[in-house]
């Protein structure tokens, strides 16, 4: 007999640092089944996939996780795929429906780029999952899957600036040996200096963040066609730009973090932060201050959009209440306090080398919000609609580089943002 959904949310914390994941219950923080010597691919993140399933790359092993955080209670181990792809993982991404994914490479521990190696995953073929890996272009490329008769697999390149454009048949028709691939369309960017990306599957549009703004192509058919960006200038504030893209599948909305101020890292205090959105459906943009310091990706829960800011005079989360009629605008609901961090960044230092960090999580389909404390082994759990902290989690590892964490809850819908976060 199939198991009911578990009514509790669900939270997996990885340390890729340790090697360790654990599956936690929620708000309780038991721990339901753990993962040794596993080592997820922080940048790449976590992908959520249809029927509750989540993917991760293990960076050292070489392998792609599919993860089943129910399983478990229905007697199914946590990992129900592994399939073997190339590695450092720099981005993962997948078709809407979650059968197609695609994995691109990066620079991992190394100084510079040194590997162009793609993987394509089909986990549905005929003889089970099937893995090809195919040489293009080394850099930090994003991907974007997009689906359809004809799934297509967009790779954004930083230098220069570029959209290449697979099929992602072709990619799994390639011979043995990663041989070099050549793409069926090119769409030239004007910035080389991309980081950002995000895809709506109703639309069929993808989503590349740049200085210069926004950039957009939409899927129609066997076409993929360019569009006017979006500005990051909105609502009287202008200057800035964002480094991450983030698709609300609750409010059919476009999220990012725009930063300003000095471009030296060593004066990251000084930096400006404003929440950017992006109506899909209406086309309205706006931009709202949350403060100085570091803010960089952000979750979606059911009514809120949660930001950690980290600055030396105290870190915070900050939670803005979505919109819920027509029209409206998000406004700041909550500034909530977070434990500081021993190894925080400091003034004059990059708050990214050897410093600790946090990592921070939600489901668009719940009111909890998780903050990683780098360095402490502790993960925050707060309630977003009271605006109070439930929990401390402590985990049995450091959680160093912050960690990586994702929420599920069962039917949330978060497999509509196909894109690794």
């Amino acid at each position: 007999m199939p198991q009911p959904p578990h009514p509790h949310p669900r939270l997996l914390v990885a340390d890729q640092v340790a090697g360790r994941v654990s599956l936690l219950d929620l708000p309780s923080g038991e721990e339901v089944a753990a993962l040794d010597h596993r080592h997820p691919a922080e940048h790449a993140g976590f992908l959520a996939l249809p029927d509750g399933l989540v993917a991760c790359v293990d960076d050292r092993a070489g392998e792609l996780l599919v993860l089943d955080p129910y399983g478990p209670d229905a007697g199914r181990p946590l990992v129900r795929r592994r399939i073997p792809v190339a590695v450092p993982a720099e981005h993962l991404a997948a078709a809407p429906d979650g059968r197609r994914l695609a994995v691109t490479t990066g620079l991992g521990r190394n100084e510079e780029a040194w590997t162009g190696l793609l993987t394509a995953v089909d986990l549905d073929a005929p003889d089970g999952a099937v893995a090809v890996r195919v040489r293009g272009r080394t850099g930090e490329p994003g991907v974007t899957v997009l689906g359809g008769p004809s799934p297509l697999v967009v790779l954004r390149h930083r230098e220069p600036g570029e959209l290449l454009v697979h099929r992602h048949h072709d990619l799994m028709a390639a011979p043995p040996s990663c041989p070099p691939v050549e793409p069926v369309r090119r769409i030239g960017l004007p910035d080389a200096d991309g980081h950002g990306d995000a895809h709506d599957p109703v639309t069929g549009r993808v989503f590349a963040a740049a200085g210069s703004g926004v950039h957009r192509v939409r899927h129609e058919g066997e076409r993929v066609a360019p569009e006017p960006p979006l500005p990051w200038d909105a609502d009287g504030r202008t200057g800035g730009r964002g480094y991450y893209l983030r698709l609300d599948p609750v409010r059919r909305t476009l999220w990012s973090c725009v930063r300003g101020g000095p471009s030296a890292p060593g004066r990251w205090p000084e930096w400006t932060n404003d929440a950017w959105w992006h109506g899909l459906d209406t086309g309205t943009t706006g931009r709202l201050e949350l403060g100085p310091g570091l803010v960089f990706r952000l979750a979606v829960t059911a009514r809120h959009i949660a930001y950690s800011r980290v600055h030396p005079d105290g870190d915070e989360l900050i939670l803005l209440a979505a919109p819920t009629t027509p029209g409206a605008r998000p406004e700041i609901a909550a500034r909530l306090p977070l434990p500081a961090m021993t190894g925080a960044p400091r003034r004059g230092g990059t708050p990214w080398d050897g410093v600790q960090r946090r990592a921070i999580a939600a489901s668009p389909g719940a009111g909890l919000v998780a903050v990683s404390r780098g360095g402490h082994g502790e993960v925050h759990v707060f309630d977003a609609d009271r605006a109070e902290r439930l929990t401390t989690l402590t985990l049995p590892t450091p959680l160093d580089d912050g960690g990586h964490l994702a929420l599920v809850t069962p039917g949330d819908g978060a497999h509509a943002d196909p894109v690794g976060r």
